[in-house]
């Protein structure tokens, strides 16, 4: 059997550093550990309709920033197919088929369902586009017969879902579609990395990002108002490592060699850590570092980005040319999954 990647994100704003340790960077990894057959990097433009669909601009204009954020990362159109959502058709009828297979007790008892109803204060009006989200992301995966996706904590309860309905439908209408298996990143702080504010998530509608497009002023203040320990007030006080976000981002960045690097004075995080815990290591000290290792993570990018924005031409082509190789991968499982239906009517009729 192939071995096929299917992954992607929705064009609701500018990603993230959370994006980047919890997945991008790993995709990253995968494309050029040339391990696998297909690669599929989807913009998900449909799936954000669901919570989006009375701002339609803002989803068009992020579909360039996220291809950009992508690209400026190293994902390659030459080494994958980058495709929009919206632009496979395919997807939107598969999705149709899939949704007998499915309860909506079933769907709304999702938990990364419920957090997202929760946080867009749907629980009184919840638009059925958005709660049946879950069946596109199986539309999506299983479209492409991807069997590993490489996703965050937060999505694992949807990789389950896609699970059951290609387990629900192969019942029903013969081996058909294949199942797919989450890959997470080996660093489990990385899978899902807290807000700047301490927040449990990294969100754009919470203001608590760092932005892969964000330039090093932006980033050197955004570390500076990090959320650390209340109680270590002056650097001679004990300070707690445990929920503190400059530790927990330093643990998901920080290398041995940018340790010695830049706190030359130390040889790795823990001793660092140590110093904190018994007093006499400030905040702002640790802070800077961390900004500078997340500017030298950024740095490359940035440069990438800067290129692309003088070269849009090269991000449409990719964005288009890959969208016409995925609808035609996509109208082939369609056809599959018709005729093991037995609604392949042209066929059917015609004998």
């Amino acid at each position: 059997m192939k071995k096929i990647i299917l992954t992607g994100d929705r064009p609701t704003g500018r990603l993230h550093i959370g994006h980047y340790v919890g997945s991008l960077k790993n995709r990253v990894q995968m494309q050029n550990a040339g391990d696998f057959d297909e690669m599929y990097v989807m913009i998900a433009d449909a799936q954000a309709l669901g919570d989006n669909h009375d701002n339609i601009q803002k989803i068009r204009d992020n579909i360039v920033e996220v291809a950009m954020d992508y690209m400026s990362c190293g994902l390659d159109p030459n080494k994958i197919t980058l495709f929009i959502q919206s632009e496979v058709p395919e997807l939107t009828e598969l999705t149709f088929y899939y949704m007998n297979l499915v309860t909506l007790s079933r769907l709304t008892r999702n938990p990364t369902v419920k957090e997202e109803i929760k946080l867009r204060n749907f629980e009184t009006s919840l638009p059925v586009g958005f709660v049946t989200y879950p069946i596109s992301q199986a539309a999506d995966i299983t479209a492409f017969g991807a069997n590993v996706v490489p996703v965050g904590d937060d999505q694992l309860p949807m990789i389950e879902q896609t699970r059951e309905i290609v387990r629900s439908f192969n019942n029903l209408y013969g081996e058909t579609l294949v199942e797919p298996t989450a890959v997470l990143p080996k660093n489990e702080v990385c899978r899902r990395l807290p807000g700047t504010d301490g927040n449990a998530k990294m969100s754009k509608s919470l203001g608590n990002c760092i932005y892969l497009a964000d330039d090093e002023k932006t980033v050197n203040q955004k570390v500076m108002s990090m959320y650390t320990d209340p109680n270590h007030i002056k650097v001679s006080d004990p300070g707690k490592v445990e929920g503190n976000v400059v530790f927990t981002y330093l643990d998901a960045f920080s290398t041995e060699e940018q340790i010695k690097k830049y706190a030359p004075e130390y040889n790795n995080l823990q001793e660092i850590k140590d110093h904190y815990t018994r007093g006499g290591l400030g905040d702002v000290k640790v802070k800077c570092l961390l900004a500078a290792i997340l500017n030298e993570e950024l740095a490359p990018i940035r440069e990438r980005r800067a290129y692309l924005e003088e070269h849009k031409n090269e991000v449409y082509d990719a964005l288009f040319n890959g969208s016409d190789k995925a609808r035609k991968t996509a109208q082939k499982t369609l056809e599959k999954v018709k005729k093991a239906m037995g609604i392949n009517y042209r066929e059917i009729l015609k004998k």
